[in-house]
């Protein structure tokens, strides 16, 4: 959910009342001719909101909470839950982890001592999708914002989530309203209020039979979408073939 341009005015005023749009521009690193395209539109992205925040030494998510559509953002975050932790957790990872417990039978119930690979990652949206879905929020999100399913499962597919069905993902499932602008890359896990060492802290919670179950999982789910990827390609060999 883009800004208007005239909110987007005021609030520049306000934190740079002396700086021209250039000056803006300039701090925050972005190009003059794109700021420009979104005011001649009446609609400031998201993402320019928060490059120009950090620019200015401002929170992004405080920021955002100027704004129609992100004032509940500021007060509605919180700590993640140890499902949205391990969904940023990727399969490569949870498979070392298993590996190391085998060798070490103590480890259960303490903090993970593997490096984590950074996130968000290739499967970061929908697993956390996935992670705050008690069952229906695919269509519960699709009802409340009007998306269409077929394009809301398109953007999950591509790992992407516009910041207005991040956050209104977060609100519907009752967890904390940064969390969707974390995993799309929008805001880093710090100004989202995810801790460093949340995700260890997670994993380390999980017994032996969770984290067994828990790799099948990914291992399910990675397998469903390598078959997709096959199936995708002996289908473009095929017509190849046919054209000659």
């Amino acid at each position: 959910m883009a800004v208007t341009a005239k909110s987007f005015q005021l609030w520049r005023s306000q934190i740079a009342p002396n700086d021209t749009v250039s000056d803006l521009c300039r701090k925050a690193g972005i190009k003059r001719s794109t700021l420009g395209q979104q005011l001649v539109r009446g609609k400031v992205a998201v993402a320019t909101i928060v490059s120009i925040a950090r620019a200015y030494g401002l929170h992004p998510v405080e920021a955002l909470g100027n704004f129609e559509g992100y004032r509940d953002l500021p007060g509605g975050m919180r700590e993640p839950t140890d499902a949205e932790l391990i969904s940023q957790v990727s399969h490569i990872d949870i498979l070392r982890l298993v590996v190391a417990r085998s060798r070490d039978e103590e480890a259960a119930g303490r903090p993970v001592q593997l490096d984590l690979a950074s996130f968000p990652h290739q499967t970061s949206v929908r697993g956390w999708i996935d992670a705050i879905d008690t069952g229906d929020l695919r269509q519960a999100l699709a009802g409340k914002t009007g998306i269409a399913p077929q394009n809301l499962s398109a953007q999950l597919t591509a790992g992407r989530l516009t910041p207005e069905l991040a956050l209104e993902a977060a609100r519907l499932a009752g967890v904390s309203l940064a969390s969707g602008l974390v995993v799309t890359n929008l805001i880093t896990p710090s100004e989202g209020g995810w801790p460093a060492e949340g995700r260890h802290r997670a994993l380390g919670r999980k017994s032996d039979a969770d984290l067994v179950l828990l790799a099948r999982d990914r291992l399910d789910g990675l397998g469903k979408a390598l078959k997709k990827l096959e199936l995708a390609h002996s289908r473009d060999q095929d017509l190849w073939e046919n054209l000659g």
